[in-house]
C-alpha cells in the first residue's frame, strides 16, 4: 500500500466516507457491457451451479444447472451460456475501419467496437478461465459430443480471461478491482474484496452509517455472497436438500438461486453507475484501441479455423508472454500517472517527479559540437519540492511526452532547487523550434523520471531452440497422445471435467 493510499484509507475511516484515489476513470466503460455473475458448486472442481447474465439491468437471464454433478446438465448450461455470450461478442464484428500502418504505406482493418464483460470479483475471472479450459477442447462428434457452441464458448472465455491479465485492458473487468483503483475505503483490502461491503462505503443506504452498512453487507444472511463461491450455511441448509434428488425441482431451485444472485446483480449496475460519471483518462482510448485490435485478431483467428488456445504455454511462449505483461504493467503505471495528477502525486512524494516554474528559457540554442548542428534548447526550472535526480538523468513532462529533458545541473537555492535542463525531441526537424514546443518563462512544468517511450521486447529463441534448462526443444507429438484428447480420458482431469 502506498503512502497516499494509506492516508486516504485513514481519512475514509475518520470521516466515514470513501476517498477518491483518482480524478479520472482509468478504464473504458462500454455503453452496452455484458454483466455475468457466476455461481459454482462447493466441493466440486469448477462445477457451474448458476449464472445471472445480461446487457440490461432490467433484463437479467438466469441460467441454472439442475444437477451440477451431471456432466450432461453442465454442458447444457454451457450451451445456454454460449447462446447468450457468443451472439453478444459476434455483434461487434460487423463494421471494420482501416488503420494506417508502416507510416501510412499500408493499411490493416480492425472492428470499430469490441465487447466488454463484467464480473463481480477476481474469483469470477478465475471461474471463467477454468470454465473456458473445461469447454474449449470438447468434441462435437462421437460418444461425448457437445453442441458446437460449447467449444466456441470455451475459446472466447479463455480469450477474455487472458485479456484480464493485461494491465490496462478493458475487455474483461471485475467490479471490485475497478472500484478499488478509484476509491479508498476505511476497511482493509480483504474486506474490499467483498463487493457488497465495498459498495456500502461508496453509496451507503439512507439512515445507516458506512460501518453499519458494511457490517450488514458482510452478513451472508442479509447480503448473499457475490460468487462464484457460495455461503456454507446456504449450501448445507438450502441447496443440499434441493440437490439431494436425482431430479431436483428446477422451478424451486431457480427461485432460490435467483434470490441469491439478484442482490449482486443490482450492485454490479450500481457500480457501473458510479464509474460512468468520471471523465475518461486521455490515454484510455488508446488502450481501448489495443483491445479492439486484440478482439479483431481473435475474430480473424476463429474465421481462419485456427486451433484452440493450448492448455499450457511452452517455455519460450511463457517467457514472451511474461515479458509482454511486464511491459504492459510498466506502460499502464506511467499512463495512469500522466493522466491523473492524484496518481502522479504519489511519484512526487517519492521523488520520481517534481513540479516547478520555468525561470529561464533559451529556445534557439543550437549544439554544433557534433558532425552537424542540432537544436538543443535549455531551460531552468525552480521548484520548492525535493529533487532526487542526478545530472544526466532523463526526465519527461506529461504535457510534452515526446520530448526528453536531460538534467544538466541541480543547484540548491534557499529553500528550493534550480534544475537546468537540455531539451531534445518533439520540436520539429528544423533548427528553429515549433511554436509552443519549448516551455516559456513563467510556465508551470511537471517533470518526472517516468516515460512512455517504446520499450523493445526481449529476444527469445525459437521453440526448437529451447535450452535444456527450460525443458529443451518440445518433443515431437506422438500420434498415440491424441488419445489424451478423448473426452472419456479428459474426464479423469477434474479441472477439465
Amino acid at each position: 500500500m502506498s503512502t497516499l493510499t494509506a492516508l486516504a484509507r485513514a481519512q475514509a475511516f475518520a470521516t466515514g466516507r470513501a476517498q477518491p484515489l483518482a480524478t479520472v476513470r482509468h478504464l473504458h466503460l462500454h455503453e452496452r457491457p455484458l454483466v455475468l455473475i457466476p455461481y459454482a458448486m462447493a466441493g466440486e472442481a469448477n462445477a457451474p451451479l448458476a449464472a445471472l447474465v445480461g446487457t440490461a439491468e432490467d433484463e437479467p437471464e438466469l441460467l441454472v444447472v439442475a444437477q451440477p454433478r451431471n456432466r450432461d446438465d453442465r454442458f447444457a448450461f454451457a450451451a445456454r451460456l454460449a447462446d447468450v455470450l457468443v451472439p453478444y461478442v459476434d455483434s461487434f464484428a460487423a463494421v471494420a475501419e482501416p488503420v494506417p500502418v508502416d507510416r501510412g504505406r499500408d493499411v490493416r482493418y480492425r472492428f470499430t467496437d469490441a465487447p466488454q464483460l463484467w464480473v463481480p470479483n477476481p474469483g469470477g475471472v478465475d471461474f471463467l478461465r477454468l470454465f473456458g479450459r473445461s469447454t474449449r477442447f470438447r468434441g462435437v462428434e462421437g460418444e461425448y459430443a457437445v453442441p458446437a457452441s460449447v467449444p466456441l464458448l470455451g475459446r472466447w472465455l479463455t480469450f477474455f480471461a487472458a485479456s484480464a491479465e493485461v494491465p490496462g485492458s478493458s475487455l474483461l473487468l471485475n467490479a471490485v478491482q475497478a472500484l478499488s483503483s478509484h476509491w479508498a475505503t476505511g476497511q482493509s483490502s480483504a474486506e474490499d474484496a467483498q463487493l457488497a461491503a465495498l459498495m456500502a462505503w461508496l453509496c451507503p443506504p439512507p439512515g445507516r452509517t458506512v460501518f453499519e452498512a458494511a457490517a450488514a453487507a458482510e452478513d451472508p444472511a442479509v447480503t448473499p455472497p457475490p460468487g462464484p463461491a457460495t455461503d456454507p450455511a446456504f449450501d448445507n441448509h438450502v441447496l443440499a436438500p434441493l440437490l439431494s434428488s436425482a431430479q431436483p425441482d428446477v422451478a424451486e431451485l431457480s427461485a432460490v438461486l435467483r434470490a441469491q444472485l439478484r442482490p449482486t446483480w443490482t450492485l454490479m449496475w450500481r457500480a457501473l453507475d458510479l464509474l460512468r460519471p468520471l471523465p475518461s483518462g486521455s490515454r484510455v482510448p488508446g488502450r481501448w484501441d489495443a483491445d479492439r485490435d486484440s478482439y479483431s485478431a481473435f475474430v480473424q483467428h476463429l474465421a481462419d479455423g485456427g486451433p484452440p488456445q493450448p492448455r499450457r504455454d511452452g517455455a519460450v511462449a511463457a517467457a514472451a508472454r511474461l515479458a509482454r505483461l511486464e511491459n504492459a504493467a510498466a506502460r499502464y503505471a506511467v499512463q495512469r500517472a500522466f493522466d491523473d495528477p492524484l496518481v502522479m502525486a504519489e511519484h512526487r512524494l517519492t521523488g520520481a517527479a517534481f513540479a516547478g516554474e520555468v525561470t529561464l528559457a533559451k529556445a534557439d540554442r543550437v549544439d554544433d559540437s557534433g558532425k552537424r548542428p542540432v537544436l538543443r534548447p535549455r531551460i531552468m526550472v525552480a521548484t520548492p519540492e525535493p529533487v532526487r535526480v542526478a545530472p544526466g538523468a532523463a526526465l519527461t513532462s506529461p504535457a510534452r511526452p515526446a520530448q526528453k529533458a536531460t538534467v544538466i545541473a541541480v543547484t540548491p537555492v534557499g529553500s528550493g532547487t534550480e534544475v537546468l535542463l537540455e531539451l531534445s525531441g518533439g520540436m520539429g526537424r528544423k533548427l528553429v523550434a515549433e511554436p509552443g514546443s519549448v516551455p516559456e518563462v513563467g510556465e508551470r512544468l511537471l517533470l518526472t523520471t517516468l516515460s512512455e517511450a517504446y520499450r523493445p521486447g526481449g529476444a527469445f529463441p525459437d521453440p526448437d531452440q529451447t535450452p535444456w534448462t527450460h525443458g529443451g526443444p518440445p518433443a515431437p507429438r506422438d500420434p498415440d497422445d491424441e488419445e489424451l484428447d478423448a473426452p472419456a480420458l479428459r474426464e479423469q482431469d477434474p479441472l477439465l471435467s
